[in-house]
């Protein structure tokens, strides 16, 4: 089947430890260490890239994720790993192509440290980092940042998007051409070419330089993946990788075309942006195996970890004193979940009459993303229809267990992606920026008004 869209379908994927199924850890094709084994990484990471996957990507915490500890001690999923940076930079020296995208939190660092690792991430890779821009949504994380409650929704996004900018001011200290390295002159650098950034802002006060050249891309691609309201602006004035999570494919379409829109408001054109919906792949050679694997995946989920899982997707909701078999209480508007998260959720639940169990038993997969369980034709019909639709430019893949579905899907689905003209085979480019068709970005200096970063 010929592919009736230009260009190509952008497929990155999300390294989630042991898996994103909430009970992916106790599978047998799981690596139950996978958070602090390096080795497993190297091996996953170089398998993605060998398929000629964008890139890899981790989230990212900065906190033990808040539940009861019986649910807590039954779960691997943010308890104990890697920091991702340290992470990405030991993978940068195993691979040669692959994009390198991690978390950093806007609520709970400081531009100058962000600045300054993702630039020397992008060096150190010769140009393939990439940055996930998030405000924290888990109040845990405050208490270990000097504060007794988490920042309001608002301020969370008013301060990302004052980060952002400093941020891109400070990877512009220095430009392009700055370091000469001439010894026979003397000059190591040409001081014209060394700009101060001397922001003072809401929330930062910030003089700069950098102590980090100008990165290779210009500026690592910068990740989003806000579905608010206040999210999908910061989507349009800054992204240019942007998550989702929408469930159906009209979902994803009003997502789509909303956010694209917006990009013009900041003086974007919509090819500066590509939007990928999570996607959880369960494949088989027919449908019955597939459902075969979801479901002996289902059965490994603990009542307990489930429920809890659900609460901490509408925003860390104690749903203790509910049965399974209930259906999910009024949430309190108070609550700090991702409120396109929220919203889907809920949406579902009530549309459907669903019990809790069976709420989290949909979202077991993916963490709140689409699943897709079928034959691989099947898979790929419902990727080729959302893609064509113009309903996103790619996925990022959410395998539920690592290593073993991840094989399974560069084995089986990708190959089916690429005979359709869905998929490029191999790499065209050696920077990230070039794996997703985005142009280098030029310092504000030479391109742009610098007031953009609030500078004095």
């Amino acid at each position: 089947m010929a592919n009736p869209r230009p260009g190509h379908m952008h497929l990155g994927v999300f390294f989630n430890h042991t898996g994103h199924h909430i009970a992916s850890w106790r599978h047998p094709g799981a690596q139950a260490d996978a958070a602090i084994n390096i080795e497993h990484y190297v091996e996953i990471t170089q398998r993605a890239e060998r398929a000629g996957l964008d890139f890899i990507f981790f989230a990212d915490s900065a906190a033990v994720r808040e539940a009861r500890p019986e649910s807590l001690s039954r779960s691997a999923q943010y308890t104990a790993y890697f920091e991702p940076i340290t992470l990405l930079s030991a993978l940068a020296m195993v691979t040669q192509r692959i994009g390198l995208v991690a978390t950093a939190t806007t609520s709970y660092n400081e531009p100058y440290n962000v600045a300054r690792k993702f630039a020397s991430l992008d060096h150190i890779s010769h140009g393939r980092a990439g940055w996930n821009v998030v405000t924290s949504g888990n109040v845990a994380e405050a208490y270990n940042f000097g504060r007794e409650q988490h920042f309001e929704h608002e301020e969370r996004y008013a301060r990302a998007r004052e980060f952002v900018a400093v941020v891109k001011g400070l990877w512009d200290s220095w430009d392009d051409d700055a370091f000469i390295r001439d010894k026979e002159s003397g000059r190591f650098f040409d001081p014209a070419k060394l700009h101060l950034l001397n922001h003072r802002g809401k929330f930062f006060t910030v003089r700069g330089p950098l102590n980090v050249p100008r990165p290779p891309q210009g500026y690592p691609v910068i990740f989003q993946a806000g579905t608010s309201e206040s999210g999908r602006e910061l989507c349009a004035a800054v992204g240019e990788g942007v998550f989702t999570s929408e469930l159906t494919l009209a979902g994803q379409l009003e997502h789509y075309h909303d956010v694209k829109r917006r990009m013009a408001r900041y003086g974007r054109r919509p090819e500066q942006m590509l939007i990928l919906p999570g996607l959880t792949a369960v494949v088989g050679s027919s449908t019955s195996e597939a459902r075969e694997k979801f479901d002996y995946l289902q059965s490994l989920i603990h009542p307990v970890v489930g429920r809890d899982y659900l609460g901490m997707l509408l925003g860390d909701v104690d749903l203790s004193n509910y049965s399974p078999d209930d259906q999910i209480p009024e949430i309190p508007s108070s609550t700090i979940a991702g409120q396109g998260t929220l919203k889907n959720i809920i949406a579902m639940a009530r549309s459907e009459k669903l019990t809790i169990r069976q709420v989290y038993e949909r979202l077991a997969g993916s963490r709140g993303k689409l699943t897709l369980v079928g034959s691989v034709t099947e898979v790929a019909d419902t990727m080729q229809e959302w893609f064509t639709a113009n309903a996103c430019d790619g996925f990022i893949l959410q395998p539920s267990y690592l290593p073993g579905e991840l094989n399974e899907i560069c084995e089986l689905l990708l190959p089916e992606l690429q005979s359709r003209g869905l998929v490029r085979v191999g790499y065209t480019g050696r920077t990230l920026r070039e794996h997703m068709g985005l142009q280098r970005a030029p310092s504000c200096y030479a391109d742009c008004d610098r007031g953009e970063h609030g500078s004095e």
